[in-house]
């Protein structure tokens, strides 16, 4: 059977491919790109179709309609309609995607295994509840992405050792708890100096570190996990640009903590 000739394009092939599309930017959404080859054989269509409706998808998108990019736009009813659904209610629709990717694409659990509960194991083990946070794993997954799989500050590459730094605080702007302008690759020391506002980062983006934290380091400490990247600007974001708004509101709170 021809993969994808004569087949309509379904909602959870439209949120899949909005999850890539989310993900990489307008130069690469062509047929030789191996996240379109990787997800076309997931869909079992063909990677031209699937970069043609990621151009779709160009065309709705008021962010490259204003790089004056016009996409493809002999977009369909249903795709207008999953778009309208994926930005309008972002906050449910993007976990949705992220746990089709996971099943359809990646052939995982629609959960990472780490977030189910467990049955307490010997007499030191209790059960106890966790509050989950819903769409964080798309989150990380485009925070990443938008950074090149690095720390966008020290270009450290191990996932395992980066996070998706909010800018403004989860439990502060439920708004943008998913939006990644207001997401930065950090290795785990940077991330956590950025949460508790020891670190910022200035109009140029690059680090500016409080006396607070100069106060509790030794000074072989700052010099190698700080200092030597003070005034370093990040990495340029590939996607999303970062929030200006966002990190003015992450110094103002830095600048308290700090005076």
């Amino acid at each position: 059977m021809a993969k994808g000739k004569g087949q309509d394009w379904t909602r959870d092939q439209l949120l899949l491919t909005l999850h890539l599309y989310w993900r990489i930017p307008f130069g690469q959404q062509h047929a030789r790109n191996p996240q379109v080859i990787e997800l076309a054989a997931a869909l079992g269509r063909t990677p031209n179709s699937v970069a043609m409706k990621l151009n779709n998808f160009s065309a709705l998108d008021p962010v490259e309609a204003a790089r004056e990019i016009k996409g493809l736009s002999k977009t369909s009813v249903l795709d207008r309609a999953v778009w309208r659904e994926f930005t309008d209610h972002h906050a449910e629709v993007a976990p949705e995607s992220e746990a089709l990717w996971r099943t359809r694409v990646e052939g995982l659990p629609s959960a990472p295994a780490d977030a189910t509960e467990r049955a307490p194991a010997g007499p030191t083990e209790v059960l106890a509840t966790r509050r989950t946070r819903r769409g964080q794993d798309f989150f990380r997954r485009v925070v990443l992405a938008n950074f090149g799989g690095r720390c966008a500050l020290t270009g450290v590459a191990s996932a395992a050792l980066i996070n998706a730094s909010h800018i403004v605080a989860w439990a502060d702007d439920d708004g943008h708890r998913l939006d990644a302008a207001n997401g930065i690759a950090l290795n785990r020391l940077h991330d956590a100096a950025f949460d508790q506002k020891l670190i910022t980062f200035d109009d140029a983006f690059q680090l500016v570190i409080g006396p607070r934290l100069r106060e509790v380091l030794s000074e072989g400490e700052l010099s190698r996990g700080f200092l030597a990247y003070e005034g370093r600007p990040l990495a340029k974001p590939a996607r999303h640009p970062l929030s200006v708004t966002m990190l003015a509101e992450h110094r103002r709170a830095f600048e308290i903590i700090n005076a």
